[in-house]
């Protein structure tokens, strides 16, 4: 918790700093939070990371470069075109020298779209797409924590490497998904691994059962889940009751402890998993 707070609290002083280059100098920071607050992503980030950034402020003492700060927040519900338009309204209106935005690809990509188009510091933790960092890459953004890159070449490097040589996926259908599948059979390919096929699940989906007998059917060693939050929680659930574990290893491509706890031990036992960190 401190190492993010210490990442926030770089963050504060950059916005700081950019509100001082402004034609008008403001009379306060204002940061943006855009977040899912209640949706599938509310337990990875949601209110916990406002609070988070409200830490950080008050451990400055409230203010950055003697202007007092200032947390706007809303609830993105995993629409991209809300946060885009929540971003914008917040820079034009309000005055926001930085938004933070995360838990949903599509939403950060469309808010980073922004934030550059304003020249504004934009500040993901959550979001996973490498796309952030490589093909729509902004010198505004600062993409924080992990992304599928990094994702794939550790959980999908580390299966193949104990034998888990053919996998079918089971993807969220959007981008995070997408870009997660992509770079984990990129990583399964080039260690001589096959992807023997995949299926795409709508967000927040609410019956994986139809998906996992396709998974059975593949006759694939390993079932890569690529996707998170509640959606990762309630496959993996499914999967234990179609007992999938039986016949498949079961790979979790982007999993955390909230996760691990909601689900139990004897529902997680076997996961193959990474965490980009620990506390």
């Amino acid at each position: 918790m401190q190492y993010k707070l210490n990442a926030i609290a770089f963050a504060l002083a950059a916005a700081g700093l950019a509100g001082q280059a402004a034609a008008q100098a403001p009379q306060k920071v204002v940061i943006g939070y855009i977040s899912d607050l209640s949706g599938l992503y509310a337990d990875l980030e949601g209110k916990g990371g406002q609070t988070a950034i409200q830490m950080a402020i008050d451990d400055m003492g409230g203010k950055v470069l003697g202007q007092p700060v200032e947390i706007l927040a809303v609830d993105h519900q995993n629409k991209p075109d809300i946060a885009a338009s929540k971003a914008r309204e917040w820079i034009d209106t309000a005055g926001a020298t930085m938004i933070f935005a995360g838990t949903n690809s599509g939403v950060a990509l469309a808010t980073a779209k922004v934030a550059q188009e304003k020249k504004r510091v934009f500040f993901t933790n959550g979001a996973a797409t490498s796309a952030l960092t490589n093909a729509q890459c902004s010198p505004y953004t600062v993409h924080y924590a992990y992304d599928t890159v990094a994702l794939a070449k550790s959980t999908g490097g580390a299966v193949v490497d104990t034998g888990g040589k053919s996998w079918f996926f089971l993807t969220a259908d959007y981008a995070f998904g997408h870009a997660l599948e992509a770079d984990t059979a990129k990583v399964v390919k080039a260690k001589g691994g096959s992807v023997v096929g995949g299926v795409k699940a709508p967000l927040n989906a609410s019956d994986f059962s139809s998906f996992l007998l396709q998974a059975q059917n593949s006759k694939a060693q390993v079932l890569g889940l690529a996707n998170a939050g509640g959606d990762f929680i309630n496959s993996m659930k499914a999967s234990k009751e179609f007992g999938i574990d039986k016949t498949m290893k079961v790979a979790g491509l982007l999993v955390f402890l909230t996760d691990v706890k909601s689900l139990g031990l004897q529902a997680t036992q076997g996961l193959l998993h990474t965490t980009s960190w620990y506390w």
